[in-house]
């Protein structure tokens, strides 16, 4: 390959990664400018998560063809991978010798990416109308399987008194779960999708989505990144390396490639989820310790996910892209 080529891959690379990430650094900026207080991004984030994100993840939803065995593999490529990162991530908190509420938040922080919001504006970012429909099932049976192994291990290693029947309830409230599941009805059922949809969904994407990205800069305090030590580091690095290159290997050996294969590594690696921090709070653990994680690994991102992409560009991949 001619120098210009891996050039024109590694500019395409960094027009999916730097413009995404730019409307993070606009709401921090914008934030520590004042603009955007604390109770407008709160009121903001609640509108896209309630309305903006389940709507256009239904309209996403509606549009895959379950029926085609195939769009399976990619699903339960991610599925293995938080499965295996869980475990993996475990005996390497242990062997560190974190205490054990530490491991709690290792563990979480390992294997718990944004997919729902900088996973999916990513995913947009490079594959355009294709990546909603790619993205959708994914994104609602990863966020069912984060938020239930996020509970047992924050239940073991934090002794959070969280129910199995609390956890159900949480599952079938969330609303990107509510909207995807509706769009999956839908395509499965006889009824025609309407061709509404797919603009409809395309039009929530570019609004909602820099929205969401915006408000999550507007929330970050780089003040906690003077206090972030090794652990902090180290649990970046699970999240932004190991468990992306592992998901893409596990991917690999299954057979799947191209766009399938680009938004899978898009979603996985993607920094901790905010998430992910409130349930840490909710335990009654180190919430410091784990916004400290989640501002690090958010901006370590930048830089891994486009080294990342670039490389899978560089090998043929990930298919056709179609930046915006």
């Amino acid at each position: 390959m001619a120098f210009t080529e891996i050039l024109s891959l590694f500019y395409t690379s960094l027009a999916i990664s730097l413009p995404t990430f730019g409307w993070v650094v606009l709401g921090l900026v914008l934030a520590r400018a004042g603009v955007l207080s604390r109770s407008l991004n709160d009121r903001i984030s609640n509108l896209s998560f309630r309305f903006g994100l389940p709507v256009m993840l239904f309209a996403g939803a509606a549009q895959v063809d379950y029926r085609a065995m195939d769009n399976a593999v990619y699903l339960l490529a991610g599925v293995l991978t938080a499965m295996l990162v869980l475990g993996l991530s475990w005996v390497w908190s242990r062997w560190r010798g974190h205490s054990l509420p530490q491991q709690g938040i290792f563990v979480q922080a390992a294997f718990r990416s944004n997919l729902a919001i900088i996973g999916l504006a990513l995913a947009v970012a490079a594959y355009g109308d294709k990546a909603a429909p790619l993205a959708a099932l994914p994104v609602a049976v990863m966020t069912v399987l984060y938020n239930v192994l996020a509970v047992w291990v924050l239940n073991v290693t934090h002794g959070a008194e969280t129910g199995i029947g609390r956890v159900a309830l949480g599952i079938v409230r969330n609303p990107l779960v509510l909207g995807i599941s509706a769009g999956m009805a839908l395509s499965l059922s006889p009824l025609q999708t309407p061709g509404l949809l797919e603009p409809l969904g395309r039009g929530l994407s570019a609004f909602f989505l820099p929205l969401m990205l915006v408000c999550i800069g507007g929330s970050m305090d780089l003040s906690r990144l003077y206090r972030a030590d090794v652990f902090a580091w180290e649990a970046s690095a699970w999240r932004l390396v190991v468990s992306p290159t592992l998901g893409v290997l596990l991917a690999l050996l299954m057979g799947v490639r191209g766009e399938a294969l680009g938004v899978l590594f898009l979603l996985l690696a993607t920094p901790m989820a905010v998430s992910a921090y409130v349930m840490v709070v909710a335990a009654r653990g180190d919430g410091v310790l784990a916004a400290n994680i989640t501002v690090l690994s958010t901006l370590l991102s930048i830089v891994t996910i486009t080294a990342g992409f670039f490389l899978l560009s560089l090998l043929g991949l990930v298919g056709e892209l179609q930046v915006r």
